[in-house]
């Protein structure tokens, strides 16, 4: 239960670090953007990646060069996504989700709060994270693709605004 034999755990350190250095050189070969900050696309291959690695570790049945194989396609894949992503709107609509405004000019944005599953407790929180005090302080509260809350605080400057694609409805 405890132990099986000694085979097995020179198989685990072995392919473990060959795997743990294939999988370095894997991600800094595919570029920053596999690292970013994750949107729900990211997540799915980083529990993918982590998954494939585990097996490549693990299984008795899974030789080291299948496991590299199969994180090498991961990230293959992601890459290409990415690719794709950037060089067609239509695409980019498919895979990534647009920001939400949650919070406008005083005013709690109800009906989104609720198609998003958010508290206006959450967007407090969120504010005294970034150190307001006030709502009043605050001109836009916006839930990005990654998940996060961007708190925007009040301008002099409207004609900047940084809402441009900010879904307001």
């Amino acid at each position: 239960m405890f132990f099986d034999n000694w085979s097995q755990i020179l198989k685990i350190l072995l392919t473990g670090t060959l795997a743990y250095i294939a999988i370095i050189v894997i991600l800094r070969v595919s570029g920053k953007r596999t690292l970013a900050q994750m949107n729900a696309f990211d997540f799915i291959i980083t529990v993918a990646l982590g998954s494939t690695l585990a097996t490549a570790m693990l299984s008795k049945d899974t030789p080291l060069a299948e496991g590299l194989t199969g994180l090498a396609l991961l990230v293959l894949l992601q890459f290409l996504v990415s690719w794709t992503y950037v060089r067609l709107p239509f695409f980019a609509r498919l895979i990534k989700s647009e920001p939400r405004l949650l919070f406008y000019q005083g005013e709690f944005k109800d009906k989104v709060l609720k198609e998003e599953r958010i508290e206006r407790e959450e967007l407090l929180q969120a504010a005294r994270n970034q150190g307001v005090l006030s709502l009043d302080e605050i001109a836009a509260i916006v839930l990005e693709t990654n998940g996060k809350f961007s708190i925007i605080k009040n301008s002099s400057h409207p004609d900047h605004s940084t809402l441009t694609n900010v879904k307001k409805d």
